[in-house]
């Protein structure tokens, strides 16, 4: 049975191209002593039937593709080993994941890919696992994990998959507020970003991590603010310190914020909206980094932009199609913002593969024409795995934004503590 692939799955299909790349990676960190290439190979092979869409290539027509199952797929293609000459260093680990990322994957197989990558010089491995967001957005690629690759979750344990929170129907939309969803989603900025250039072939990639529970903890000092919050004023204060010393100051930056739309039960592949949140750069303190967060977020949350956005284009793709692709044109240019920063959230519990623990989980996502700059986050447990890539000949020195990106988490949770003091 044939699949149709929506529209949502096919514009993200014809992004890809020589320059860009349509899958995300999701990076597992493993320990010492972890199951080996054919022991990971057996045990999805057993549990592919858990994850059909797994098994899904592309065929269809031009005109009409669709998702075709694959009755001869070949795990041992899909889930594969990249040994290096000698155990890799930080250094060389990331020029390993840059270049796996960097390679398209092959749209004659189901559009998905394992590596394991190692050992490294630190002791253990990381699973490198592809799968290309025509396929699966970030909220999928967790419910997927959940069937293929973590291990059962006790029965006393908690919630098990990524799944997201349900948005706002369309009849729960206020009407009264698609006029500021048209100026703040939609209008684009007057300046161009610092990452505002042509993208070329070549990428760089960093990984950082900072814990839930403490960015939980310093977003209860700022009324109604959240994780989720936490980590954009984190992001805010790793490029005020990344940005002050190569661009000089600036008053804000323009992010994009993708919403997931997924509810439970769904089977969509692709399903969320996005809405604009101006990051305060120049703000020094990081209480009032997050401060000047919520208040953006809480604004765009109680106008529904991302649910107001997602209707607007479903009314403008069935009444003009040349107008949508206008609109789409004009979301995606580099006046309209600096870069995009998502936020999935995974399992709850810690998690295993196979038995071995796993220590961290971080997420790649491609760059975009005129964005040559992209920051992705997962929650795993407690831990938040922040993944960067980036065009290196606009984007220089990414470690040492990853490493702001830790200082900054660790800044704010020490504010935090500061500021809930007595006295």
């Amino acid at each position: 049975m044939q699949v149709p692939l929506t529209a949502e799955d096919r514009t993200i299909l014809a992004l890809e191209g020589p320059h860009l790349v349509g899958h995300t990676a999701t990076v597992v960190h493993l320990p010492d002593g972890a199951p080996g290439l054919e022991e990971l190979r057996e045990a999805v092979s057993h549990r592919l039937p858990g994850a059909p869409r797994l098994t899904w290539r592309l065929g269809g027509t031009a005109g009409e593709p669709a998702w075709c199952p694959d009755g001869t797929l070949d795990v041992a293609a899909h889930v594969r080993s990249a040994t290096p000459a000698a155990p890799l260093d930080p250094a060389g680990l990331r020029k390993e994941l840059a270049r796996l990322f960097g390679e398209h994957l092959d749209r004659t197989r189901p559009l998905w890919r394992m590596d394991l990558v190692g050992p490294l010089a630190a002791g253990g491995a990381v699973l490198v696992w592809r799968v290309h967001h025509a396929l699966a957005d970030g909220g999928t690629v967790m419910r997927l994990a959940d069937g293929v690759l973590w291990d059962p979750a006790p029965e006393t344990g908690g919630r098990s998959t990524g799944a997201a929170r349900p948005g706002t129907s369309a009849a729960d939309l206020h009407r009264p507020s698609l006029a500021g969803v048209l100026t703040g989603e939609l209008v684009p900025g007057l300046r161009r970003s610092p990452f505002d250039a042509a993208i070329g072939r070549e990428r760089d990639v960093a990984l950082a991590t900072a814990p839930v529970s403490a960015l939980r903890e310093a977003a209860r000092g700022v009324a109604g603010a959240t994780v989720n919050d936490a980590v954009l004023a984190v992001v805010a204060g790793a490029l005020r310190r990344w940005l002050e010393h190569r661009h000089g100051p600036l008053s804000g930056l323009r992010v994009k914020v993708p919403v997931t739309l997924h509810h439970d039960g769904d089977q969509a592949g692709n399903r969320d909206s996005w809405f604009r949140v101006d990051l305060p750069v120049d703000e020094p303190d990081p209480l009032a980094r997050l401060a000047a967060v919520r208040r953006e977020t809480a604004q765009r949350k109680a106008r529904h932009d991302a649910e107001q956005l997602d209707e607007l284009m479903a009314r403008m793709a069935r009444h003009s199609p040349r107008l949508a692709e206008w609109s789409q044109r004009l979301q995606r240019s580099g006046r309209s913002f600096a870069l995009n920063v998502s936020n999935v959230r995974g399992p709850d519990r810690p998690v295993t593969v196979l038995g071995a623990p796993v220590a961290a989980v971080q997420p790649l996502v491609e760059v975009a024409e005129h964005h040559a700059l992209r920051v992705a986050v997962l929650s795993v447990g407690d831990r938040l795995g922040f993944g960067l890539v980036a065009d290196p000949s606009v984007v220089g020195e990414l470690d040492v934004l990853a490493g702001a990106v830790e200082e900054a988490a660790t800044e704010l949770q020490l504010a935090g503590q500061e500021d809930a003091l007595p006295g």
